[in-house]
């Protein structure tokens, strides 16, 4: 440690932590865990997933399957709401 640095003081002192960087992969699925419903414009949702597509070969596994899994999800709503159904 550095002068600069200091100590950790009362009950932090305790809890061990590691600077950790999280991924856009793991922002995201910590994000959508919690994502239950949503009302969007049928536009929208066709947009959200083409953007999405792009991801669904990101190098970061996390990523992928996040990506994936909202893909996959938004192309079910769509499909849903075609028109005939």
């Amino acid at each position: 440690m550095t002068g600069s640095q200091q100590f950790p003081r009362g009950i932090s002192a305790l809890i061990p932590h590691a600077p950790t960087t999280a991924t856009p992969g793991e922002r995201a699925a910590s994000q959508l865990r919690h994502l239950r419903e949503a009302t969007v414009p049928v536009p929208v949702l066709a947009a959200a997933a083409e953007l999405i597509a792009g991801h669904l070969d990101d190098t970061d596994p996390v990523t992928r399957e996040a990506a994936a899994t909202v893909h996959a999800r938004l192309l079910a709503i769509l499909d849903d709401a075609a028109p005939g159904r």
